[in-house]
């Protein structure tokens, strides 16, 4: 599973120390990657201060800011998932949950929002309350707000915060052998159909709800038909078929234009104690094209102006051109590697670390661009 295979994920070191930290000096950030935080100091309250480490992909440096409050809320608990440049925090002393703007949040001016979220619990006893992916249906602040959380095992759980006092369970409704195969497959909010969208078994269909989940639990399936596959000899396709694949959709916010993408990751063994690892092999994207025959999948090798990022936040777009630096046209990534794959050839760039980035943490999300 993608989650179990970052494990630690440890960045490759520089050769070289000519990046350099530095403090937040523009009021919008580009997506940055959270690389994680530094203790600084526990006050008596039950709060404590923190550095920020973020990764700008841009200049392939990090940003620190210095001197983060974080309650005592945030304090005791991790973090399980990020959407919208949200996180989700769990506390493992009273299981309590909470949505929090604290990385999004972190200019001198910003004020710190909390919402509180039911307790996620496994509808079965051999089940885990593990998180896979989570996503939302807007703004954690808007009353309407929906939060879906996919998790480990079969279950996939949406409430809204602000009305709600439990989770509702909507994938129990799918077949179990099902969502058995949907492990490797994340959680998107299309803000042009609204709908919670997770692609089926291999990526061949996608599962959908609607916001109504009182009335109706029950998914919609929408059977999708491929066309323009690349021209790949057998036997690259025969080791992709080994490979393990992730499926993510993701929909550009502008245009609400929508992109499947497929991620396909080698297995290699070794020699030290890590044993076995992945690596990216390559990715495949197809744009969504809806007819009256059905919902049709080209496979693409250009998205224009748009940039793709995938980590274990719900996978978001970008416009190349609406910050300085980003690449178009391709995909920056970080679970099986960590770098940006140019889709027009097939190359990836790997980034290494910055001087004084940490050299390996659980769980990264990439964070949308936003004001600081």
């Amino acid at each position: 599973m993608f989650r179990s295979l970052i494990g630690l994920f440890k960045l490759p070191p520089r050769n070289h120390t000519l990046i350099h930290s530095r403090l937040f000096s523009s009021s919008v950030t580009p997506p940055c990657l959270l690389l994680g935080t530094t203790l600084k100091n526990n006050l008596p309250d039950g709060s404590d201060v923190r550095d920020v480490l973020l990764f700008d992909p841009t200049k392939e440096e990090m940003l620190t800011v210095s001197n983060i409050t974080f309650p005592e809320d945030l304090a005791g608990s991790r973090q399980i998932g990020s959407a919208r440049g949200w996180g989700i925090f769990s506390n493992d002393h009273d299981r309590s949950l909470c949505i929090s703007d604290i990385y999004s949040s972190l200019g001198p001016k910003s004020t710190l929002t909390m919402i509180p979220l039911p307790p996620l619990v496994a509808v079965h006893s051999n089940q885990t309350n593990a998180v896979w992916n989570v996503a939302m249906s807007s703004s954690p602040c808007d009353q309407d707000c929906v939060v879906a959380a996919k998790l480990l095992d079969r279950q996939l759980s949406l409430c809204r915060p602000h009305s709600d006092m439990r989770w509702t369970n909507v994938g129990e409704i799918l077949a179990e052998n099902n969502l058995q195969k949907l492990e490797n497959s994340s959680l998107m909010y299309s803000k042009r159909e609204r709908r919670f969208y997770l692609p089926g078994p291999g990526g061949n269909s996608l599962y959908s709800w609607d916001l109504h989940l009182k009335k109706n639990k029950v998914p919609s399936f929408h059977e999708l038909m491929f066309r323009d596959l690349p021209e790949l000899d057998d036997s690259e396709w025969k080791l992709l078929g080994w490979c393990c694949r992730t499926e993510h959709l993701v929909e550009l916010a502008s245009s609400g234009e929508r992109f499947l993408v497929k991620w396909y990751a080698q297995r290699f063994f070794s020699s030290s104690h890590e044993g076995s690892n992945y690596t990216t092999r390559r990715f495949m994207v197809f744009r969504e094209k809806k007819m009256t025959e059905g919902r049709y999948m080209h496979y693409t090798e250009d998205v224009g102006d748009v940039c793709i990022f995938i980590s274990m936040s719900e996978a978001f777009c970008v416009e190349a051109s609406s910050c300085s630096g980003l690449k178009p046209n391709s995909i920056y990534f970080i679970g099986h590697g960590f770098g940006i794959y140019n889709l027009a050839d097939t190359t990836i760039y790997h980034f290494q670390a910055p001087e004084g980035a940490p050299t390996s943490f659980k769980d990264p999300y990439w964070l949308p661009p936003s004001r600081i």
